[in-house]
């Protein structure tokens, strides 16, 4: 029995290997001025504002992103008429946007200055707004001092913005605390974020909540993220407020959590390298390049909920989010919309996505553009990702690239993905460079790559070290490589361990291995176990193995009783489900079940089929084949022929074709040939053979000496 993964033929690629980065969440930054990054998943950050041109056309200029939506509302929280409760801010209205700011005249900062200075507070409130979007902190203080003096809440907030820009934190506190308390949700928020970095968990809470309730979007997302960094079940709630109004980032995690309660969430595959293939594929034998195409952002399997969180991706991605796009492009793709999944991918990866750019490669690859996928794999790999790295390896080593191969591997490596190393040990093997592919599967092996440590156990056990190999074969088998629990299972059966061989062959056949389904299936058939025999050779059979499909047939044809020839007249039968499972053993070249088919055929009246199947068989070396083709062949008149068929059988060792041989002979007079053949049949048996062969060759012999 042949080892899984003795040989390496770099052929297959996957997707989706990368690392954990951390980066600074610029969107929460732009309010600060500084780093207070609390994003509590570490792959899915929040986005920086800079946004392809191909998606700024969708966006509006009240949510041109994370960043921009931040900088509106916490930094001008600009004044209105008095409001009921007598304050002069009105609560939650933005400063100009972007888009109004620049179509802003000097006459009307004019008009707001010459108020401003007659005393008017709304004036003061906007203009030091204004002349603090500018980055003028110098000629907005004094204005927003005054709009403070006169009770006005958001100038309130945008004074503690100034001065936490000037790096007078405690006092920026103060003045949001005012205003917090006068009832403004933007300070409320600042306030918030303020005790969070401060590591005032129920104060950054407190003020948080305030804001969230009042239905300011980033108080709601900053209330999520705390909630969810404590994985308090309310962070749902607050993540969909925020999205429900817009916020790109909060629509991204909203859909990630939703995610991740459907189910297993493979999403999570991203950044988890080193644990080779998954579930996409059979985790098999170390003869093909791995990369990860199982480790996609898919779907998880509660439908519904995915089908919302595709909602939320498509929503972020629409304003922007280069990572929701990335995982909208893989649902679309799951889901067999390639072109709609493409558009995405090449969206986030002009975005900087570099998975994007791997994801968008494999699919071009797919679609039979090698060329243009390379073109993106080299642009992921260049940004660090070593999935594509480890593609553009595997698709040089196809071409017989080996140089550029291993510098593509290595490459893959230095980015953290330890496929790499794996990859190095497959193309070694492949050069029969046996000490070095050793050295890079230790390497990926020792990092707690299960098929790496499959195909080193390979490798020590043909180099005779079954010892060795041993604990590989069962790290690897622990850690979920099928092929390692089918090959441990060959390594006991090797030493007669049976029991423990059929626990290994049941672990693997469970997870579809077609040869561990055969031995468990042959296995129960010794004890006796028929019907649960039956179930695993059909999983087998299913999975294409021609012997287990003629031991299925086999345990098919002992429960019913052997068919006679069809009367005069009557139509020929039909084909039994036993003889379907034979015929699909023998058109996989399996000789003894074309034997079979041969003789279902015969009993059956149809000659032309039996002659060609005992043929097929005959030629491939079966010596039944060869005997019952001679038989088939006498009857019908081509005696010659059929002698051709028997003298095969008999010199591969058949002694009943031996006879025959011998009777012919005779027939013929030709009795020394005829005592020859006769002592071979003596010789081949079975015994009642070897006993006509004996009285024929006394008849024989008594004849010559006469």
């Amino acid at each position: 029995m042949v080892f899984m993964g003795d040989r390496a033929t770099l052929l297959e690629t996957g997707r989706f290997v990368q690392r954990r980065v951390d980066r600074p969440d610029n969107a929460m930054n732009a309010a600060f001025g500084g780093a207070a990054a609390e994003n509590n998943e570490t792959t899915d950050t929040p986005e920086t504002p800079d946004i392809p041109e191909i998606i700024k056309a969708t966006e509006t200029a009240e949510t041109a992103g994370c960043a921009a939506t931040v900088e509106s509302t916490e930094f001008t929280e600009s004044t209105g008429s008095a409001g009921a409760d007598g304050s002069t801010g009105t609560v939650g209205v933005a400063a100009p946007s972007r888009s109004a700011e620049s179509e802003e005249s000097a006459e009307s900062e004019a008009r707001h200055r010459r108020a401003a200075d007659a005393g008017d507070t709304a004036s003061m409130s906007v203009l030091g707004a204004l002349l603090l979007r500018q980055g003028d902190l110098d000629g907005a203080e004094p204005y927003l001092r005054g709009a403070t003096a006169d009770g006005d809440r958001a100038a309130a907030n945008n004074l503690g913005v100034l001065l936490h820009q000037r790096g007078y934190v405690d006092d920026a506190a103060g003045w949001w605390r005012i205003a917090a308390v006068a009832g403004s949700a933007a300070a409320a928020h600042a306030l918030g974020r303020h005790y969070r970095e401060r590591g005032d968990e129920p104060g950054a809470e407190y003020w948080l909540r305030q804001s969230a309730e009042q239905g300011h979007a980033l108080g709601a997302y900053a209330l999520a993220d705390l909630l969810e960094h404590r994985s308090d079940v309310g962070a749902e709630r607050w993540l969909r407020a925020a999205a429900e109004q817009g916020h790109r980032e909060a629509a991204y995690r909203l859909a990630r959590m939703l995610d991740r309660n459907a189910g297993d969430d493979p999403h999570d595959a991203f950044g988890r390298p080193g644990l080779g293939p998954g579930a996409g594929e059979r985790p098999g034998a170390p003869g093909r390049s791995v990369v990860r195409r199982d480790d996609g952002p898919v779907a998880g399997p509660a439908t519904g909920r995915v089908g919302e969180a595709e909602q939320w991706y498509r929503q972020a991605a629409a304003r922007g989010h280069r990572r929701a796009a990335l995982h909208l492009g893989a649902i679309l793709e799951q889901r067999g919309e390639p072109k709609e999944a493409g558009r995405w991918y090449l969206i986030s990866a002009k975005a900087g996505e570099a998975r994007a750019a791997c994801a968008l490669g494999f699919l071009l690859r797919d679609a039979g553009d090698e060329e243009s996928a390379a073109v993106w794999w080299l642009r992921a790999a260049q940004d660090g990702d070593g999935n594509a790295a480890n593609a553009l390896g595997a698709l040089h080593a196809a071409r017989g690239e080996q140089q550029t191969a291993e510098r593509w591997y290595r490459a893959a490596m230095d980015a953290g993905d330890v496929n790499g190393a794996y990859n190095l040990g497959l193309l070694c093997a492949a050069q029969d460079r046996t000490p070095q592919a050793e050295q890079w599967y230790r390497h990926a092996a020792y990092a707690g790559h299960r098929e790496a440590a499959n195909a080193l156990a390979v490798l020590l056990l043909q180099a005779g070290d079954a010892t060795g190999a041993e604990p590989w074969f069962s790290k690897a088998a622990e850690a979920g490589s099928v092929d390692a629990a089918f090959n441990l299972g060959i390594l006991y059966a090797g030493r007669d361990e049976d029991r423990a061989a059929l626990v290994w062959y049941e672990r693997a056949a469970a997870a579809g291995h077609t040869e561990a389904a055969l031995q468990v299936g042959m296995a129960l058939l010794h004890r006796g176990e028929e019907q649960e025999a039956e179930r695993h050779l059909r999983c087998a059979a299913g999975g294409g193995s021609a012997e287990a499909a003629f031991r299925l047939a086999g345990v098919l044809d002992s429960r019913q009783p052997p068919p006679g020839p069809p009367a005069l007249g009557e139509p020929m039968p039909e084909k039994t489900e036993c003889e379907e499972w034979y015929e699909r053993a023998a058109e996989q070249g399996h000789r003894r079940a074309q034997v079979r088919v041969g003789m279902l055929a015969a009993a059956r009246g149809d000659v032309d089929s039996a002659a060609r199947w005992y043929r097929e068989a005959a030629e491939s070396g079966s010596r039944n084949g060869a005997f019952n083709l001679g038989l088939l062949l006498a009857r019908e008149g081509s005696e010659r022929e059929a002698a051709l068929w028997w003298s095969r059988a008999a010199n591969d060792g058949h002694g009943r074709a031996a006879l025959r041989l011998a009777l012919l002979a005779a027939r013929r007079g030709e009795l020394t040939e005829g005592q020859r053949w006769c002592a071979r049949a003596v010789e081949l048996g079975p015994a009642e053979v070897a006993e006509r062969a004996a009285r024929l060759r006394e008849a024989l012999h008594q004849e010559l000496t006469a």
